[in-house]
């Protein structure tokens, strides 16, 4: 081992930076049109578990139709707080932060001329 200042070694020994991983709120469109509101690291494949019948029992009854919300959160905390926030609107309003979110996705789809 070369002879090296401590400060370097500790450098070269020390593990590397956390880079916090993004959580997301996500809903997605039951058959019977209600709405399911979660959180995951993934929501697309979150979204596929509960297409297959895998995750939660909300689906039992009524099977996963589409993803239709997803909104980027800082952390895991924040994507929970954002979920009771979600949970606790009325139908009315996820169905108008749905159709807001579509409006966003469709314009983000468009080329520029």
């Amino acid at each position: 081992m070369p002879n090296l200042p401590t400060e370097v070694l500790d450098a070269r020994c020390a593990p590397a930076p956390q880079v916090a991983k993004p959580w997301f709120v996500y809903l997605v469109r039951a058959a019977n049109g209600a709405l399911y509101c979660g959180i995951s690291d993934d929501p697309q494949r979150r979204f596929a578990q509960h297409q297959s019948g895998k995750g939660a029992r909300f689906f039992y009854s009524s099977p996963a139709q589409a993803l239709v919300y997803i909104e980027a959160c800082a952390s895991k905390t924040a994507a929970l707080r954002e979920e009771r926030g979600i949970k606790q609107l009325k139908k009315s309003a996820k169905e108008a932060l749905v159709a807001a979110y579509a409006l966003i996705q469709a314009a983000d789809d468009v080329p520029s001329a």
